[in-house]
């Protein structure tokens, strides 16, 4: 998830507001201190601009 962040040239705080989401639980959830619900993941990906299948690959 970070890596496509920073790949769109966003900050943390730009996806947790495009996603509607609060800064802090969207950093819980990239520093995977946090498991999203599926509808979080499909915010999150439409905020960042990427497929679901980019945002949750591992590396």
């Amino acid at each position: 998830m970070r890596a496509a962040r920073i790949q769109a040239g966003l900050t943390q705080e730009a996806v947790a507001l495009r996603a509607g989401l609060n800064y802090g639980h969207y950093n819980r959830i990239e520093q995977g201190h946090a498991s999203p619900l599926l509808d979080t993941l499909f915010r999150l990906a439409d905020a960042i601009d990427v497929p679901l299948a980019d945002l949750v690959r591992e590396e």
